[in-house]
């Protein structure tokens, strides 16, 4: 008996041998490391500003539609979208799906999930996209009803977004207030573990039913310094970073195993210069404060300051020309409905002088600064941009440089993203912020921005107001005819850069990294690049060495 044993033992041994040999040992996770220079600022959908927060909800979340990377809409949670003839009503079956605590997501999380963020009035933005939702219903486990106020020219654009929550978690807790720091969702990835300005944790989901991801896990990790941030890629501390100055393209290109991307952003991103305009009678009652410097309620100002921007030598320096040159909030990566037709401000410093002389902005007492007409005052702006911004500060310094000519002093101070929300809307403490949009697929949500309505609501950035903009708005977002529909969108492009509510100084280009050694499949063939999109995450996978 003993003898036996000890032959079954040996067996046992040499057979473990034969499996190690042949790769039966258990393997380490594939484990993707992104570097960011950010951080979401919140994993609650409903109350998320920052770009981070929205690249975590599209691994983590499904919606019933997707947005391609060649700017196409298809369906993910949806198997089929009918319309109704008049095309006030949309029945949307759904595919099985369940979340990831193993709860089945039924169309009552969608109808949960629509409702919420059509009725929390501290959501900033997801009201916006459920504007024209009359009822939403659900008829039967699988199938929603969508009913529109009216019939508008974009639906798949406003459901892209709108990510399913499951509604027995949801339902127990306070909209705004929920951290969601479990975040359960339906999507390719499962969130394990967040924390704030350091990391984020994702796993695969490896039995969702459309994009099961073939690597195992995913770390975002954050760096407070750009330069850190390309080092780490060149040290293989991380395998893919999504941002990088310009400046540090030359070097990575001639990095081995490293490969540098250019290309036309997923989501298209526009740097903006944006003004305080927030008049007296429009600050917001609870929440405003409104200590923007008056001058720059004078169109005379802002269009001084526009001549006075040489757009040029900040692409040059800032992008080392990857950019185009920017107009209007709408950005060129909209394709037909960014307003081509717009002609430029020249840059001009002595029209730009003769501008303010002529608006009574006179440097009385000789110390190369402009007063206000009355004599006090003087044109000095607090100018802030995001601590993480990799482009901020070069922007901040031209700017200085280029306003001084005009004698116009800046005081330039970066602040944390948080408290940069804070102070900008809608509390409209500041005068100068140096930031940006990601657009949606569709112009809607950029061009509710510069509306009279969205000043209390925190989604006006500038507190800018013109009833006859507001009309064209409500009239375009209905317009189902699409010619007449892009000249209404062009109208409005021209009437806010002729009101010169902002300066755009460029459009900017996505410029990202990725070792070559580590894993490969990543998406960059397409119209437009975005390696920490879905689409590249989830067919990725481990080099063979």
């Amino acid at each position: 008996m003993k003898k036996f044993l000890f032959k079954a033992i040996l067996l046992l041994a040499a057979l473990s041998l034969i499996l190690a040999a042949c790769g039966g040992q258990s393997r380490q996770p594939a484990t993707v490391r992104i570097g960011y220079a950010g951080s979401p600022d919140t994993l609650n959908p409903g109350v998320a500003v920052l770009s981070e927060s929205y690249l975590m909800f599209e691994l983590v979340y499904d919606t019933i539609y997707d947005l391609n990377l060649d700017g196409t809409f298809s369906l993910n949670l949806a198997e089929s979208a009918t319309p109704s003839e008049d095309g006030l009503v949309w029945t949307f079956k759904l595919r099985a799906a369940e979340f990831h605590d193993g709860t089945p997501l039924t169309a009552e999380d969608v109808v949960f999930s629509y409702g919420l963020y059509s009725a929390v009035e501290g959501y900033p933005w997801m009201g916006d996209y459920t504007a024209y939702f009359e009822s939403v219903e659900a008829p039967s486990p699988d199938t929603v009803v969508i009913t529109l106020s009216d019939a508008i020219p974009n639906l798949d654009s406003q459901l892209v977004f709108l990510y399913v929550l499951p509604k027995h978690i949801w339902e127990k807790q306070h909209p705004v207030e929920f951290d969601n720091v479990e975040m359960i969702g339906s999507g390719p990835f499962k969130m394990v573990e967040y924390k704030q300005n350091e990391f984020v944790h994702l796993v695969a989901n490896k039995d969702h039913p459309l994009f099961a991801p073939k690597v195992d896990e995913v770390i975002f990790q954050t760096f407070e310094s750009n330069d850190a941030l390309v080092q780490a890629l060149k040290t293989g501390q991380v395998d893919m970073i999504t941002e990088m100055p310009a400046t540090a393209v030359e070097s990575l290109r001639g990095e081995a195993n490293v490969e540098v991307v250019i290309g036309a952003p997923f989501v298209p991103t526009v740097t903006d210069v944006i003004f305080n305009q927030c008049a007296p009678e429009n600050c917001p009652e609870s929440d405003g404060i409104c200590s923007g410097h008056p001058s720059l309620l004078d169109r005379n100002v802002r269009l001084a300051l526009a001549h006075a921007t040489d757009k040029v030598k900040i692409n040059d320096v800032v992008l080392l020309g990857t950019g185009s040159l920017g107009t209007t909030l709408i950005p060129d990566g909209l394709g037909v409905w960014y307003n081509s037709s717009i002609v430029d401000y020249e840059y001009n410093v002595t029209l730009a002088n003769q501008i303010l002389d002529d608006a009574g902005y006179l440097d009385t007492d000789n110390n190369g600064i402009r007063e206000m007409p009355d004599g006090t005052n003087p044109l000095i702006y607090r100018v802030n941009w995001p601590s993480d911004s990799v482009d901020g500060p070069r922007l901040a310094e031209l700017l200085s440089e280029m306003w001084a000519e005009v004698g116009v002093k800046l005081e330039l101070q970066a602040m944390d993203p948080d408290a940069l929300t804070s102070v900008c809307c809608p509390a409209f403490d500041f005068d100068i912020i140096l930031w940006g949009w990601g657009s949606d697929p569709d112009p809607n949500l950029l061009l509710s921005v510069m509306t009279t309505d969205e000043i209390p609501t925190g989604s006006s950035e500038t507190g800018y107001s013109n009833p006859v903009y507001d009309a064209l708005y409500l009239q375009q977002a209905v317009e189902r005819d699409f010619d007449a529909r892009k000249a209404l969108v062009w109208q409005m492009q021209q009437i806010v850069f002729d009101d010169v509510v902002y300066i755009i100084p460029y459009y900017d280009p996505n410029i990202q990294a990725y070792r070559t050694d580590r894993f490969s499949g990543w998406i960059t063939n397409m119209p437009k690049i975005e390696l920490a999109d879905p689409t590249s995450l989830t067919v990725i996978e481990p080099v063979n060495k």
